[in-house]
């Protein structure tokens, strides 16, 4: 069987990628980056007796995940993992980022998991019990001034992975939203975090391998929803428990 990874060419995507191999799988790795994802081939084919597919795709077109089905239907592959980790943020004020970029970002971030995530349905039930593994952030929990549009994204993704953890269990397909808090990753860079945050984030920071072994694990334990790291699960409880006002002062604070 095979497992999907979109943003698999670095970070958290690529450690995820790992882990699979280490458990069997084969393995389908997407990004923008053919060279990168040769790399991570090379590597991940020194170490595991697994089959590894690359491709190079733009999954922010609107045709993102078409070509993927297709690519993959081409080749016959038995598909019953899907790991959608593909995402990344933009920092600052709502103005600070051009009308096309933070539209790419949702795009991204919302709609391509989206309907990536609907386009496999059909193999991935054929090929139960499946899995499908939803890459949000502790930025799901609560808004985020500063990463408006990041939080609200994650949010989504959280959201819609616990309500798909519900309707799909019954056709034995098990969705996880994982939920990462600061990870060593070009996250920041991309971003644009300032300095400010990123001390922040030195605080709570953990490796993409750490995120992956507790994201792939609860996956296959069938969980709906894991955060990463202690601090991060309290921090995920307080955004809860705590007003909002309260929560988003404190949040914003960081990202000025």
């Amino acid at each position: 069987m095979y497992a999907i990874i979109t943003g698999a060419s670095k970070g958290i995507g690529r450690a995820i990628a790992f882990e699979l191999a280490q458990k069997k799988y084969n393995l389908v790795l997407v990004a923008r980056s053919e060279n990168l994802l040769k790399e991570v081939k090379k590597e991940i084919q020194s170490k595991n007796e697994v089959a590894v597919e690359t491709l190079s795709l733009d999954l922010s077109t609107s045709d993102a995940a078409s070509k993927l089905l297709a690519f993959c239907e081409s080749k016959k592959l038995d598909v019953s993992v899907l790991v959608n980790n593909a995402g990344y943020g933009l920092s600052g004020k709502i103005d600070k980022h051009s009308v096309e970029d933070n539209s790419n970002m949702i795009h991204l971030n919302v709609l391509s998991l989206t309907q990536i995530t609907q386009t496999f349905l059909p193999i991935l039930e054929k090929n139960a019990p499946s899995y499908i593994l939803n890459v949000a952030s502790t930025a799901s929990y609560q808004a985020i001034p500063g990463l408006a549009i990041y939080s609200a994204t994650k949010s989504f993704v959280l959201s819609f992975s616990r309500a798909l953890y519900h309707e799909l269990k019954s056709r034995n397909i098990h969705v996880t939203a994982l939920s990462p808090g600061p990870t060593a990753t070009e996250f920041s860079d991309r971003a644009q975090i300032g300095e400010k945050g990123l001390k922040a984030a030195e605080k709570t920071n953990m490796t993409a391998e750490e995120v992956a072994k507790i994201g792939v694990d609860a996956l296959f334990d069938k969980n709906p929803e894991v955060v990463t790291g202690a601090l991060n699960k309290i921090g995920a409880f307080g955004a809860w428990l705590l007003p909002k006002s309260i929560i988003e002062k404190i949040a914003g604070s960081i990202y000025e």
